[in-house]
């Protein structure tokens, strides 16, 4: 699946590998076989009802997890996992359904490498590569971005020394079957793929909300997070497709992609109530994190025994 890109816009820039753009730095990369190891899936997660508010998992179906109040997800220590093989996750979610913060909390406490395709593409384009060439000169003529040169690009990166030693978390890709096919067929499988669900007319009223101070680059939110001064607000824009119709049709594309994807993943799918604060949503997928990484703790020492 590829779709239409303008090659000054960030957001349709993002839209060229169907997911939302976030800045981020990205290392050249170098491209080498596939590692012979291959990522365990994530077959159970079994959650005890005294230490975590997530029940009854099973890996036969996507879950839903429900939040309870809990401490403040900040400043956690790194959580290493040397001893058993690196997190490789998936994350999926809607516009404005904070998936770059949790994408955030999540590298911050598990020491993932948090790999966007949008990133990518930026930083492949900006470098000059053959990949990066043929991608401009898609934009450029308005064609589509093929398939194939965005799975190119998160390939390389997967393949990174980094990505292999400390694990990833691959943001908003695949956004189709023929992706989620292409990186099993490269032998990326990930442990866990997890889904953030918000009601639509949530979604709607934090994208419409959303303003962007044109001087420092900081996004407010009218009701949410207003600016600080009169002068700040007299001076923010809002994005052009930031309007009740726009984002109607973005959902409606986001929607139908992740139903296409979830076919590939639904054994290690866990759906995580988004509407709630941020904390509460990372509260989530932080049990999901430290079960999936207490079971093979003990898988490993039960096979060093």
């Amino acid at each position: 699946m590829t779709c239409n890109v303008n090659v000054v816009h960030q957001a349709a820039m993002a839209s060229a590998i169907g997911q939302p753009n976030k800045p981020s730095q990205w290392p050249n990369a170098s491209l080498s076989a596939p590692s012979n190891s291959k990522p365990k899936s994530c077959c159970k997660l079994l959650l005890s009802s005294q230490s975590s508010f997530i029940s009854g998992f099973s890996p036969s179906r996507p879950q839903t997890l429900t939040p309870f109040r809990s401490s403040r997800a900040q400043n956690f220590p790194v959580v290493g996992s040397a001893k058993a093989e690196p997190l490789r996750i998936m994350i999926s979610g809607a516009p404005a359904s904070g998936k770059g913060t949790q994408c955030q909390l999540i590298t911050q406490k598990y020491g993932l490498v948090h790999v966007a395709a949008g990133d990518l593409l930026r930083a492949e384009i900006a470098s000059g590569s053959e990949n990066g060439r043929r991608a401009r000169e898609c934009m450029e003529q308005g064609q589509l971005v093929p398939d194939e040169i965005v799975v190119m690009m998160v390939k390389e990166r997967l393949l990174q020394p980094d990505s292999k030693e400390k694990g990833w978390l691959l943001d908003g890709y695949p956004r189709s079957s023929s992706q989620a096919i292409a990186l099993k067929e490269l032998g990326f499988k990930p442990d866990l793929f997890i889904l953030l669900e918000v009601p639509e007319e949530i979604l709607v009223e934090r994208v419409v909300g959303r303003r962007l101070d044109p001087i420092t680059g900081k996004i407010y939110h009218l009701k949410y997070s207003p600016p600080e001064t009169q002068e700040i607000a007299s001076r923010l824009t809002q994005r052009f497709d930031d309007t009740e119709e726009k984002v109607k049709l973005r959902l409606n594309t986001h929607h139908q992609n992740v139903e296409a994807v979830l076919s590939m993943y639904e054994d290690i799918t866990i759906k995580v109530n988004g509407s709630v604060n941020k904390e509460d949503v990372f509260t989530q997928i932080d049990g999901a994190l430290t079960q999936l990484l207490d079971k093979r703790q003990a898988t490993s020492e039960s096979l060093a025994a």
